[in-house]
């Protein structure tokens, strides 16, 4: 018995290092595009179960196995378990944003993707809002997010719209129609280089006021881990100021 718990250990501190591998190496290639984002992610998410699996092995040798290896074992498990923890940190210690990945501040009337939509790598996606669902789960989780009001007219205030999104680090501009003030382009996210879509538009508001309305959508993936509703924040605090 002793024999075999000392190979659980043995194979837990291999599995440990397989994690730690394909952890940092997934997000590298994927940032570097040698692997498309996706896979690039999986290969991550590959890490992080190889990783679970080895901390749950090293459990078991240290709970069935002599004392005399229990030190090792334990420095086996310490690689994945760092990961493991410093992912849970990453992605905000446990915080549950809706398993959405189209974000938009008018749910009722969205911003519509015209220039996203021909994309090439944009072939076969359906740009269009899902509706209810997702209306009802961002209303639920970013009950705070709204359209900016502008005191300037339409012109003027798409003159201001698209200075600030030139402004904003990271972001393509592949649309820029001020007769129909309309704003599109996209953002990778700096690790895997996912790209996410976004559309800004200004409408007319009351006494020659603006309206200015945002969507923002995820090309990959169910949720987006707030990454949306983050993009939008972060540009309307760059409007404002």
């Amino acid at each position: 018995m002793s024999g075999n718990t000392s190979r659980l250990g043995s194979v837990s501190a291999w599995l440990g290092r397989l994690a730690v591998l394909a952890a940092i190496v997934g997000p590298l290639l994927a940032h570097f595009e040698v692997l498309a984002p996706f896979a690039g992610f999986v290969l991550f998410g590959i890490g992080l179960l190889l990783g679970v699996l080895g901390l749950v092995l090293g459990l078991i040798a240290l709970l069935l196995g002599p004392a005399a290896t229990r030190g090792a074992t334990f420095g086996g498990m310490l690689p994945p378990l760092i990961l493991i923890l410093a992912v849970y940190v990453a992605n905000g210690a446990g915080t549950s944003v809706p398993r959405i990945n189209d974000i938009t501040t008018d749910t009722v009337n969205p911003p519509q993707f015209l220039n996203a939509a021909s994309l090439p790598e944009n072939a076969g996606r359906d740009m269009a809002y899902p509706g209810e669902s997702f209306a009802r789960q961002q209303g639920e989780g970013y009950s705070d997010l709204a359209p900016v009001q502008l005191a300037t007219p339409p012109n003027e205030a798409f003159k201001q719209v698209a200075a600030a999104a030139r402004s904003m680090e990271g972001w393509s501009i592949t649309r820029e129609d001020a007769a129909a003030h309309t704003l599109e382009g996209y953002e990778a996210t700096k690790l895997f280089r996912f790209k996410d879509d976004f559309v800004i538009q200004v409408r007319p508001g009351e006494n020659g006021t603006s309206v200015v309305q945002m969507r923002s959508k995820s090309r990959d993936g169910k949720s987006d881990m707030g990454a949306n509703a983050a993009r939008i924040q972060a540009f309307f605090s760059r409007l404002r100021s």
